[in-house]
């Protein structure tokens, strides 16, 4: 108890201090020149911490952009900001919306503004950092921008695919999360939102501590007569430890902090603790439900969408259903982690869909190397079927019907021979890979430390965020370039929309001056997605493909008024609806306009569309259509002539 005292003693002025300290507005970071990092919102606990710069990182922008070290957000937008200006046809920059902190989430549109606009293409979306210190998924997406620029006119592939696609990039949605983690030696799991991850009723009271000032938050390894981990006989420089069971072993490993809440545990409950990725409305549940009998969502946010982070995606993607391939990625499984999330595949989606998402699995995995690809529910959990709830790849498949991952990057070190030829792949390989291919930065020594309520400690263990969370940077870029060329590889699948051809047939003359004529016109689908999923047709977030057409022309008639110019045959098209005030009618409005509903072309098709139509007088009936898909963009006017003589 007495230490407990003492404790709270050492903690008061920092509790005191973080009382009085409510943030107006956000506190950037990137601009401040002090040495503490403060988070915004009220919170039981701290809200300030000392800045560090850790030397996995670029603080500064260089002249020409690398990919050996993390970037921090302020050069990730220098380095949007430069592309925009050095590429203006291809780039168009623009702040999406605010964070939590008030910090501008930064997004740009990457096409050839020459060949149309970004609205009228078939369009990809690629979204980083959701979770605060994920940001290798930051740093693919950069990687993918960086090439599609640098690349364009030089890669007839590149070329052809900024020609006719839009492709947005979001490298960062939560730049509060990642500004924090760059910063200061604090991580947490997604926004900085004031949160009770332990349940004890206090708002984020027990951050984890840098004790010794080294600019890590590791382990705290100390002598216990209850411990349950030993020093790993195998490993002669003591540094591996070993869990062995409470009681059975002479170490206690805990977090690197202080007991701020005296509940026995250390860091349990530091900055925020919402979960971005649980956050999106399809299949969302509750943080807490009231029967004890429902189930439940931890970081859910209190009702979809609460998160301006994640509305803003959402919103984005409704406002622009012309995005067909999504991915938004995480680390550190590494999983190409796609829908469903509560069911196996099999149980939910259209085979056919299905079928792409397999191919899709099967593409990913032979790019990247990674060892596992499916769903959330079944195959993340190898097999165990458990579930997640407000997980994006669901809302992107089954509200928003489009290929979508949530792909996760990295390893987490994990080691992939048995280096010691123990028979094992274990910490020891770790450690071995650590000192031969990464000059021992993964693991940070242990250090002894007299700790306030445990005494003698030592404090060290795994870099907890450039080994086991992120890549140390010496190995990023082939994590990310691999991550990015499978997304690239999706939107090289999108549809592309082409004219092939049409036909004009005279079918039956009459004495008078008029004649029948079949008209065929034929496009096609030269991409190998459809131009929509069976499931965006089933909650139509899509609509048919469909043709206009327009008559016009100059024809002689044998009475003037008696017939018209021409008629179309046995209803094969339709005329759009006339508002039912007549006043209302656009004044373009005109008895010559058409259309025809196509349903949705398959992958590598050709489709035809015929109609008959009947034309009176000698002359030219021209005949002037266009072909639009929501997610296979706008295919350019084509005219042709009917001549009737």
């Amino acid at each position: 108890m007495k230490s407990f005292i003492a404790i709270i003693a050492l903690c008061l002025p920092l509790l005191a201090a973080a009382q009085v300290r409510p943030q107006e507005s956000a506190a950037f970071s990137e601009s401040d020149t002090s040495k503490v990092y403060t988070v915004a919102g009220y919170r039981h606990g701290v809200s300030f911490f000392p800045k560090v710069k850790n030397k996995h990182v670029e603080y500064e922008a260089t002249a020409g952009i690398r990919f050996d070290k993390f970037h921090s957000a302020e050069v990730i937008y220098a380095y949007m900001k430069r592309f925009a200006e050095t590429y203006p046809d291809l780039v168009d920059l623009y702040e999406i919306a605010k964070s939590y902190e008030g910090r501008p989430i930064i997004q740009m549109t990457l096409t050839n503004k020459k060949t149309g606009k970004p609205t009228d293409k078939p369009a990809a979306f690629f979204e980083g950092n959701r979770h605060s210190g994920e940001v290798t998924s930051a740093e693919s997406v950069l990687w993918l921008m960086n090439h599609l620029l640098t690349n364009y006119g030089k890669d007839a592939e590149i070329t052809r695919v900024l020609d006719r696609n839009a492709i947005y990039l979001r490298p960062i949605n939560n730049p509060d999360g990642h500004n924090m983690y760059i910063h200061t030696a604090q991580a947490n799991r997604s926004t900085v939102r004031p949160f009770d991850q332990d349940g004890d009723g206090l708002l984020d009271e027990d951050s984890p501590v840098d004790l010794n000032g080294d600019g890590n938050i590791v382990r705290m390894r100390y002598k216990d007569a209850k411990g349950d981990y030993v020093i790993d006989p195998r490993d002669v420089s003591g540094r591996i430890m070993k869990f062995v069971g409470a009681g059975k072993g002479d170490y206690k490993v805990v977090s690197e902090g202080i007991d701020h809440d005296g509940d026995g545990r250390t860091g349990e409950d530091g900055i925020g603790g919402l979960d971005l990725h649980r956050n999106y409305p399809e299949n969302w549940r509750p943080m807490k439900e009231y029967t004890g009998r429902g189930w439940t969502q931890g970081g859910a946010g209190e009702y979809p969408l609460s998160e301006t982070e994640t509305r803003s995606v959402v919103t984005f993607l409704l406002d622009n259903p012309n995005i067909y391939v999504v991915n938004s990625m995480d680390t550190r499984v590494p999983m190409h982690l796609r829908p469903p999330s509560t069911s196996k595949s099999e149980d939910r989606m259209y085979p056919e869909d299905l079928e792409w998402y397999k191919y899709f699995d099967r593409l990913g995995n032979s790019i990247t190397g990674y060892d596992r690809a499916g769903d959330v529910y079944y195959d993340y959990s190898n097999g165990a079927g458990m579930p997640l709830f407000g997980h994006g790849p669901d809302f992107g498949y089954f509200y928003y019907g489009a290929i979508w991952y949530g792909d996760e990057l990295w390893d987490n070190a994990r080691p992939k021979e048995d280096l010691n030829g123990d028979g094992e792949k274990d910490e020891l390989d770790q450690l071995i890979w650590d000192e031969k291919e990464n000059d021992g930065l993964g693991f940070i020594p242990w250090q002894e430390y007299d700790h306030p309520a445990f005494g003698k400690v030592e404090i060290g263990g795994w870099d907890p965020k450039f080994f086991s969370q992120n890549a140390p940077s010496k190995h990023l870029e082939p994590w990310i370039r691999n991550e990015a060329l499978f997304n690239l590889e999706m939107v090289k699948h999108l549809p592309a929309l082409e004219w092939k051809g049409h036909t004009v047939k005279k079918i039956k003359s009459y004495k008078t001056d008029s004649a029948d004529y079949r008209v065929q016109i034929t496009y096609r689908n030269a991409g190998k997605l459809p131009t929509a999923l069976k499931q965006a047709d089933l909650v139509k977030i899509v609509k048919p493909d469909r043709f206009d057409i327009e008559f016009t022309g100059s024809l002689s008639k044998s009475a003037e008024g008696e017939k018209p110019h021409f008629m179309v045959l046995d209803s094969t098209l339709s005329q759009p609806r006339r508002p039912r005030n007549p006043a209302m009618a656009p004044p373009t409005a005109s008895a010559g306009k058409y259309y025809r509903e196509a349903g949705y072309a398959g992958g590598e098709s050709d489709n035809t569309l015929e109609f008959k139509v009947r034309v009176y007088g000698n002359g030219t009936l021209g005949v002037k259509t266009s072909l639009s898909a929501t997610r296979a963009g706008v295919l350019e006017a084509r005219e042709f002539a009917i001549v009737n003589e």
